[in-house]
């Protein structure tokens, strides 16, 4: 008897033969996936272009664009595949990750900012043709990019005080810096070419409504009532405006207004203008509290036991309580290298930077009293607040939030330089 394996064979053999020789080929073909691209170490694979492509075809059909030649858009599309791979290479070797929580927050946040719960996006993907798992992959990948892009440019990039001030200064800056108002605002309107009769009733009406105003009337209610401005049936509300994005008439008046105050009957050719300040933004004092104090600090360390640090603080802190002075002390002691040879003096600081032990010593002890000595993670410490202070930091926030906004433009122009030397300097073989 032959072999059962011969004869599997066999048979297998002649069936492909007389196959072969009978009828033609009916079988189809399945093409296997295949490397488009080559990038440094890593390849893009032709399902990943294909999956790309179906998306960007969607989202140009969406805005009702006409859709580019095909293989214009399909080399388009490769070329941002390479830029997204070697990006995505650099968070690699560099052993960035996104966890599973991080990715599901920004699924949640991208479902809020679209008005739909979590399984709505999901099923939203689904109609669209969509994977869900692909497009959770593609975030992933978008939030590792953006991790890379912001390591590696932002440490390109730096502003200058010269730069803030240019900005603070220059017409852009103090338009984008203005106070913004909030106006109410109520008009009884005159005919063109009023007489003096019809002028007489207008304001003989404005400086009633005024009265009334001023002796508790609802702004808004009164100006639903009663006004002629187009905002009427919105209380008279004007919205949130920047003093030049206002009429030269009201504008003149609103800075001397106090939030909530209305103005006398303002004049002009359309007829007479109540006006209320709702509220400001932009010019308000941001008060920090800060805290002058002076420190010796003792730690412990390879010839010094945490006991023997304890035990040397508390010998200091019996001689300032014995009336040895608490600066050359912590000139002859501290082992804290920023503020020993200042007598131990850390200038005004903000409680919330320091640690929190010590900020806690800070907003707690008396005055111009040193505290017995306690703990930190740094080792233990003698403690003396000598003065408390609220400091007006407005300045600073406005010059952080400059920094920002010329900081943002800065890396958007840097951003495309480190990109094509990102491309510049990489392998890439084109498979196509």
């Amino acid at each position: 008897m032959k072999n059962l394996r011969h004869i599997l064979l066999a048979a297998a053999a002649s069936i492909a033969f007389t196959g072969a020789m009978v009828a033609p080929v009916t079988a189809k073909v399945v093409p296997l996936d295949r490397v488009v691209a080559i990038v440094d170490n890593d390849v893009i694979m032709e399902s990943e272009l294909n999956n790309r492509l179906k998306s960007v075809r969607m989202q140009i059909q969406e805005r009702s664009t006409a859709l580019p030649p095909e293989h214009v858009l399909k080399q388009q599309v490769l070329e941002r595949l390479i830029i997204e791979n070697l990006q995505l290479q650099i968070a690699d070797r560099a052993g960035a990750r996104i966890d599973d929580n991080s990715l599901n927050d920004a699924i949640r946040s991208i479902a809020q900012r679209n008005g739909m719960t979590l399984d709505q996006f999901r099923q939203a993907l689904e109609q669209d043709g969509l994977s869900y798992v692909d497009a959770r992959e593609q975030i992933r990948r978008e939030m590792l990019i953006n991790r890379v892009r912001q390591r590696q440019v932002m440490e390109r990039i730096q502003v200058t005080d010269r730069e803030v001030d240019n900005f603070r200064s220059s017409a852009e800056g103090q338009q984008r810096m203005a106070v913004e108002y909030r106006l109410g605002h109520i008009l009884v309107s005159l005919p063109e070419g009023a007489t003096p009769d019809q002028i007489a009733q207008a304001n003989k009406k404005a400086e009633g409504l005024y009265d009334q105003l001023n002796k508790g009337a609802d702004f808004s209610q009164v100006a639903v009532s009663q006004s002629q401005g187009q905002n009427a049936l919105e209380g008279g509300d004007l919205g949130w405006r920047k003093a030049d994005q206002l009429p030269s008439l009201f504008a003149n008046v609103v800075t001397g207004l106090k939030e909530g105050e209305v103005s006398r009957p303002i004049r002009s050719p359309s007829g007479f203008h109540l006006i209320t300040l709702n509220d400001t933004r932009g010019n308000e004092q941001l008060l920090q509290e800060q805290v002058k104090a002076r420190h010796i600090l003792i730690k412990p360390n390879e010839v010094r036991s945490d006991l023997e640090a304890q035990e040397l603080a508390r010998s200091i802190y019996d001689r300032i309580e014995s009336g040895a002075e608490f600066s050359e002390l912590a000139k002859a002691y501290s082992d804290d290298p920023g503020s020993a040879l200042n007598g131990g003096d850390l200038g005004w600081a903000n409680p919330d930077d320091m640690v929190p032990a010590f900020r806690e010593k800070m907003l707690t002890t008396n005055m111009n009293t040193p505290t017995a000595p306690f703990r930190s993670q740094f080792g233990w410490h003698i403690l003396e607040v000598q003065g408390k202070r609220k400091e007006d930091i407005s300045d600073k926030v406005q010059a952080a939030q400059i920094r920002d906004i010329i900081g943002q433009r800065k890396f958007e122009e840097e951003l495309q330089v480190w990109l094509r030397e990102l491309r510049d300097q990489a392998y890439v073989e084109i498979k196509l």
